[in-house]
């Protein structure tokens, strides 16, 4: 079973005969435990082009230690080496729990052994008056063997500080002040994978032959003083600012597509808000094909975008279940208990925990299948050969407000027709209309942002309060029927359905409420100034 810590650390360079440093000094350490030295062994495993590395993303086989197993660790905070490690027990291949949390990025390429790292960690524990546990201080010295075919080794010490579990993030700040008055450096790499790779790479050049070498350059120093050219990860490359329309809106959509595989391990995780947000990144990625269409082949971005939409509602059925539980559960919460008749909060618990068992399953289902994973592969094909139509290479100041306006008034007809409505069903299904026809301005917005600035900001700002209102409205226009059924089901119990008709009432009103709070909020979005900025 994989267990999940929050690691927070950092690395410092020093010499092959460095020593570990007295830290005995620094504010809150009360004693430094030496607790010996400690053998090593860990396999890196990545695929052959090292798309986890290319993420910051590490996972090893290691042997040796108080924790010797399956570890992966994904980063929370580079700067501040912040790193959720999920461990699993030692095994001769790598676990499925800890594969799937990396089958976004790796896809259908397998995992292989890409490096080796022997390392000699000389370890101490720092500790309050206590005994208590605040950091561990280590020298580590490494030697690194490059598994793939064109070899390599490497050598080098570092010092690593690892915070303990609980402990104060502001001793780390301490203890860098002081290596530093003693002449240590944080160290420029983010892990020991890294820096092993970067390393390795400069013996690896060495043994090709003398037309294979690459030219020298100004990369980081190597083991004796030498330069070597690191080998950056593919996606590294520094992409030349946008410049056509198409270049504003592809570099949306790619920004889009980074998040869906960033947020995947997450989802499968249930961190607090990662389907939310994975799912906004599918809907944002979609609206921009249909907004966009006169920049992108809609032959090419419409099949995408029926995939997209499909994920959306896959990822729906969990995030809706999640939002309609919180909002029922507050209005529970509110009702004064003179007025909770019957088991209301026993029926919600079931019906809740219930509904989020289904909608849970369903979502790592969607994850796990083929079919998402051909959608990323077919977005990614998508970036790599742009289907450019000929207003492709249009300015951005003329073609991006023109396809703002238009889902503008898109936005404007369905409100109207929506207000024109008497309160009802009817008008329940045209406010819901608008709230897409909000979400699509929106988010063509945002997209136009980067190059025409603070019309497309405020433009982007003012859909989002109209998108509130709307969302709000369908939200309880779903949160009524929830309730209805709760109500059938506590009568068909025997149980007295008064609670749940009161929740009706109040979600009826609220209703209510946000269709004349809409006519105010819509005329603020629609101003005529507003409306000049993105003319183009």
């Amino acid at each position: 079973m994989a267990e999940t810590k929050r690691e927070i650390e950092r690395k410092y360079d020093v010499g092959a005969d460095a020593e570990l440093p007295d830290l005995s000094g620094v504010a809150g350490v009360a004693d430094v435990v030496d607790k010996g030295v400690v053998e090593l062994d860990a396999v890196y495993h990545d695929t052959i082009d090292q798309v986890l590395l290319s993420d910051s993303i590490t996972l090893r086989r290691r042997i040796g230690g108080d924790d010797e197993g399956w570890h992966l660790k994904l980063p929370v905070s580079l700067t501040q080496g912040v790193r959720d490690e999920i461990q699993a027990p030692l095994s001769d291949s790598v676990p499925p729990e800890l594969s799937s949390l990396v089958r976004s990025r790796v896809r259908d390429a397998g995992l292989v052994p890409v490096m080796r790292l022997l390392t000699a960690r000389d370890l101490r524990h720092l500790v309050d008056g206590e005994g208590a546990l605040l950091a561990e201080l280590s020298v580590d010295r490494v030697r690194a063997e490059r598994l793939t075919e064109d070899g390599g080794t490497a050598e080098w010490a570092e010092i690593e500080v690892e915070l303990a579990d609980g402990a104060d993030p502001a001793l780390l700040d301490r203890i860098e002040k002081k290596l530093k008055k003693l002449g240590v450096e944080r160290s420029s790499s983010a892990s020991k994978l890294a820096k092993a790779r970067a390393g390795t790479a400069l013996a690896a050049a060495r043994k090709r032959p003398a037309e294979g070498k690459p030219k020298p350059g100004k990369g980081k120093k190597g083991q004796k003083g030498e330069r070597y050219t690191a080998i950056e990860p593919k996606d590294s490359a520094v992409r030349p600012d946008p410049v056509t329309a198409a270049d504003h809106v592809l570099a949306y959509i790619r920004t889009q597509r980074d998040a869906l595989v960033a947020l995947d391990p997450d989802v499968r995780r249930d961190l607090p808000d990662s389907v939310h947000q994975m799912r906004v990144a599918t809907r944002r990625m979609r609206s921009a094909f249909r907004s966009y269409r006169k920049l992108l082949d809609r032959s090419v971005t419409d099949p995408v975008g029926d995939e997209l939409k499909w994920l959306a509602g896959e990822l729906g059925v969990d995030r809706d279940q999640e939002v309609l539980a919180e909002r029922i559960t507050s209005r529970v919460d509110a009702v004064p208990e003179t007025l909770l008749l019957g088991p209301v909060r026993a029926r919600l618990r079931i019906w809740s925990v219930a509904g989020a068992a289904d909608s849970r399953s369903r979502t790592v289902a969607a994850l796990e299948g083929e079919r998402y994973l051909q959608l990323l592969n077919s977005v990614d094909a998508l970036l790599a050969d742009p289907p450019l139509r000929k207003a492709a290479a249009s300015s951005p100041g003329k073609a991006l407000p023109k396809a703002v306006r238009k889902d503008y008034a898109r936005l404007e007809a369905r409100i109207e027709h929506a207000l024109a409505l008497e309160p009802g069903e009817e008008r329940d299904v045209a406010m819901h209309s608008a709230r897409k026809a909000a979400k699509r301005a929106r988010y063509a917005g945002e997209a136009a942002r980067p190059a025409i600035g603070k019309p497309a900001k405020r433009f982007a700002k003012r859909m989002k309060a109209v998108q509130k209102v709307l969302g709000d409205h369908q939200d309880s226009v779903v949160a009524r029927e929830t309730l209805r059924n709760l109500a059938i089901q506590a009568h068909a119990a025997g149980e007295t359905a008064f609670t749940w008709g009161l929740l009706y009432g109040q979600e009826e009103a609220r209703a209510a409420r946000r269709e004349n709070e809409l006519p105010g909020v819509w005329h603020r979005a629609s101003r005529p100034k507003l409306r000049a900025a993105l003319s183009g």
